[in-house]
């Protein structure tokens, strides 16, 4: 089972990122797609779910309305667009998978940088 986010990177406040989040080696369309982020000295938050057919996102308050979080269930990824990015964004953001109605296994990824500085 893999998870690979890529994306991540430095960009100035005000600015734009897409993340991606490869997934292999279980049923992609059977899970539930999120994405958390972990800032310096802090604990890891939700920021972004999918559900497994890409009919409903939910959205941390922080971030409604800047990111959109998607799907693409032919390619086994998700996504992350990350608009008018702020100082506070800045974290490492891991993709993560759960089973969305049965038992099983659930996934992170190992996280990929992204640094909102002027």
């Amino acid at each position: 089972v893999q998870l690979v986010e890529s994306g991540g990177g430095l960009v100035q406040p005000g600015g734009s990122l897409r993340l991606s989040c490869a997934a292999s080696g279980f049923t992609f369309s059977r899970h539930v797609m999120s994405w958390y982020r972990q800032a310096p000295g802090k604990e890891r938050e939700s920021v972004a779910a999918v559900t497994s057919s890409g009919g409903s996102t939910f959205y941390a308050d922080s971030v409604k309305g800047r990111f959109t979080i998607s799907r693409d269930n032919a390619k086994n990824t998700v996504y992350l667009q990350m608009n008018s990015l702020k100082h506070e964004d800045t974290a490492v953001y891991y993709c993560y998978a759960a089973p969305a109605s049965f038992p099983g296994m659930d996934y992170w990824g190992k996280g990929t940088l992204v640094t909102v500085s002027s």
